[in-house]
């Protein structure tokens, strides 16, 4: 009689289990479609708005896929997804050729633009202009690929007036009081932020900083033009 109860026990804690795996596949299955269906609305917009900009004669690079989430938390996919509902055209698009990172880059750093894209920090001239740009992203989402980059490897910041390449420069970790990094500068330069370290469970106590500059300001649109 035991054995019998504990058999219909087994029985139905197996079926449980299964039903629960299978639940479990469905939602997962629903986050990639979701994922493979919608494309960044941010790169597609300004990607129809850089078209229209440019002459037929321009160099226009070719509209992204869909970011790679494999190394996003699942937070981050979600907060992402959320946020994709937002038709606002970014102001330029950053990429990194060497780490398949392509990335729509939104004025200011609020948790909104931050979970669609990257954004702009506060008080820093926009992305593709003179000076010195801050850009701040999420490092369980589109920076956590920044742990693989190099010195020497290629930034193009693309704006709906053109590109513009810098070279990564410099990589530092600071603590988040270092606002330094940020500091203005008299030749085009990208300041990438990002927490660190990337793999930190609850709030990152330090921030990675990635540092490109260019030579030369004949191929920068004006500031006033991106605004």
């Amino acid at each position: 009689m035991l054995r019998s109860a504990a058999v219909k026990v087994a029985r139905i804690l197996e079926v449980f289990a299964w039903t629960a795996g299978v639940a479990l596949l469905v939602t997962y299955g629903s986050a990639q479609w979701w994922i493979a269906q919608a494309s960044d609305a941010g790169i597609t917009a300004f990607r129809e708005a850089q078209t229209a900009h440019q002459s037929a004669a321009a160099s226009i690079v070719s509209p992204p896929g869909r970011p790679d989430t494999s190394l996003w938390s699942e937070k981050r996919i979600e907060e992402y997804e959320a946020a994709l509902v937002s038709s606002e055209l970014p102001e330029a698009v950053l990429r990194i050729p060497t780490l398949a990172l392509e990335v729509p880059v939104y004025g200011g750093t609020s948790e909104l633009n931050l979970n669609r894209g990257a954004g702009r920090v506060e008080g820093t001239p926009p992305a593709g202009t003179a000076g010195n740009s801050g850009i701040a992203a999420h490092r369980d989402g589109y920076f956590r690929k920044l742990k693989d980059i190099k010195l020497g490897d290629e930034v193009l910041v693309d704006t709906v007036e053109g590109s513009v390449t810098f070279r990564v420069v410099s990589t530092t970790i600071v603590m988040p009081s270092e606002v330094s990094v940020l500091a203005p500068t008299s030749h085009p330069t990208i300041t990438l932020v990002t927490c660190y370290p990337f793999y930190f469970v609850g709030s990152a106590p330090q921030r990675f900083i990635v540092r490109a500059e260019t030579s030369g300001e004949a191929a920068l649109p004006t500031a006033t033009a991106l605004r």
